[in-house]
């Protein structure tokens, strides 16, 4: 071992069937362009990896770090090349395999259909679940012209006949960007917070109320985008990065957070790989979370 070790230097080195994690690449940005969005996320999956690899174990921590680190499998790509509904079940797939023997799923998008190919593995698993985001947006429209696309992912979630999802509680909305209807529809399943009222002990409390799984997703879009200009929406009025990387530790540290997705980094319009870098930094305090449980 290398006296300066990274990230890479560990994953994989548990067998696949006995590791604890599980990290899982999902290139789509198809549910982008049906909602009349950017496409690019696509290409965001593979660098946010290179650079969490690159990445080095906590140094105050690190024989915790570094034993989760080796029970971290990096499972590989879910290759997106049908329609969204399709990738979406390609997906659920590999979470509800990783779901039924209780092994915490990391999945790095991707446009934010990514969450409902997300939360179908909880389905295929029949694991109630309530669902957290990060978020600028409620992503609670209805189907276009019958196509699922990046802003229906927790519409879908919350009227899947299943009724897995038991709540939906969403944080960081940019007032600006939500309708009063979308709104108040988060609110009738569960909790809407605006990024001024998005606090650490908000997010906890609500987490520590809920009574079954929880399904982690973080829109990089939430942030202010001075710290984020990488994004599919760039928000100006977004929540602080230190925030963002507070929680993404709180949410790997909570005993009842199950798996985790990351959405909505747009390489293309990047500046020096700034939020591919913030991106490869959310999963590094996860990951850290998870080890000091």
């Amino acid at each position: 071992m290398s006296e300066d070790p990274r990230l890479r230097d560990f994953f994989n080195r548990s067998d696949k069937k006995t590791s604890r994690m599980y990290l899982v690449e999902f290139p789509s940005d198809q549910g982008a362009g049906n909602n009349g969005g950017r496409p690019g996320s696509s290409q965001a999956p593979e660098l946010i990896r290179a650079k969490l690899f690159n990445l080095t174990p906590h140094p105050n921590y690190y024989q915790a770090h570094t034993n989760l680190l080796e029970k971290t499998y990096h499972q590989g790509v879910i290759p997106c090349l049908g329609n969204v509904d399709e990738n979406q079940e390609n997906l659920s797939k590999t979470i509800a395999k990783l779901l039924k023997k209780s092994r915490i799923p990391v999945i790095i998008g991707g446009s934010h259909e990514t969450s409902y190919g997300h939360f179908l593995g909880y389905v295929s698993a029949k694991k109630k679940v309530s669902v957290f985001n990060i978020d600028a947006h409620t992503n609670v429209r209805p189907l276009k012209n019958e196509k699922a696309h990046s802003g229906s992912t927790f519409r879908q979630a919350l009227e899947h006949p299943s009724s897995i999802c038991q709540s939906y509680h969403v944080f960081g909305l940019n007032p600006s960007a939500v309708s009063f209807k979308h709104y108040n529809y988060v609110n009738q399943s569960g909790t809407a917070f605006f990024d001024s009222k998005t606090t650490k002990a908000k997010v906890l409390d609500k987490l520590d109320k809920v009574d079954n799984d929880v399904m982690i997703t973080m829109d990089m879009g939430a942030v202010n985008q001075a710290d984020a200009p990488g994004v599919s929406a760039p928000n100006a009025s977004g929540i602080r990065s230190d925030l963002w990387l507070e929680l993404a530790f709180l949410f790997g540290n909570h005993s009842k957070v199950t798996s985790f997705d990351l959405c909505e980094v747009n390489p293309v319009y990047d500046i020096d790989n700034q939020t591919v870098r913030l991106a490869s930094l959310t999963i590094w305090n996860f990951l850290l979370g998870v080890a000091l449980r």
